[in-house]
């Protein structure tokens, strides 16, 4: 999709959207607490990861860009006993994530999602869960490829994503919560920039719909993009694949 040059200027990347969310972790938690259906949407799209078939149990996990541990609690509780290895670019979210208590099993990892093996992870794993990340990412194609080769065969991609429908009324709802609620957040916490990223990275990524074939040509298979309920239906997503 095109970048116009306000959006593209309001956008951050690697080290330097790394290092807003260093400076919002602290805040991190108790904002995203006030989104109806965070917590909860984050489940929906772990279940929606599935088992693999024939795979063992527990199952070995990976959870791309864990943040503060939100989506390695939902990965947790829709498979219960998973052993899970979670990685965020940001070391102030994952201080914040591995001040909680996790059970054994439970591994997190300071790296780009990029740069997996030279931070020492390897598979293969038996799914994948990516919350909020690829958009985030300079070529989203790539790294689609390497998850594919961190899969199992049969083995599961979730990707959990703010992704428009592309209908009109769903780009409004999202303009209207960025207006009233995500701007004056961020002017409020001191994380303006991070929040103006998030407001213009959304509309200039792809849809649902262009994600989903984006995920087919990186060689995954049984490609479906499914919507959340509530307020975020047409603006958040799970788009699922699966590794041959």
């Amino acid at each position: 999709m095109a970048i116009d040059d306000n959006r593209a200027a309001a956008l951050l990347r690697d080290g330097d959207l790394a290092a807003a969310f260093d400076r919002a972790a602290a805040g991190y938690d108790r904002l995203v607490a006030c989104n109806p259906g965070y917590h909860a949407h984050l489940r929906r799209s772990a279940r929606r990861l599935g088992p693999r078939p024939g795979g063992p149990a527990p199952p070995r996990l990976l959870d791309l860009g864990c943040g503060t541990g939100a989506s390695t609690a939902a990965l947790l509780a829709a498979h219960p006993g998973a052993r899970v290895t979670a990685v965020d670019a940001s070391a102030g979210m994952l201080a914040r994530a591995t001040a909680k208590r996790w059970p054994p099993g439970v591994t997190f990892v300071h790296a780009p999602a990029e740069r997996l093996a030279d931070a020492g992870v390897t598979g293969p794993f038996d799914g994948v869960l990516a919350a909020y990340l690829f958009r985030n990412v300079v070529d989203p194609d790539r790294l689609l490829r390497d998850v594919r080769r961190f899969l199992a065969p049969g083995g599961r991609l979730a990707v959990h994503e703010y992704m428009l429908s592309g209908r009109p009324s769903h780009r409004a709802v999202w303009a209207a919560v960025c207006g009233g609620l995500v701007r004056p957040v961020g002017s409020l916490t001191g994380d303006r920039q991070l929040y103006r990223h998030l407001w213009h990275s959304v509309v200039s990524f792809d849809t649902a719909a262009q994600f989903a074939d984006r995920v087919r040509r990186a060689g995954f298979h049984a490609v479906r993009a499914a919507p959340m309920p509530g307020w975020q239906r047409g603006i958040v997503h799970t788009v699922v694949g699966t590794a041959a």
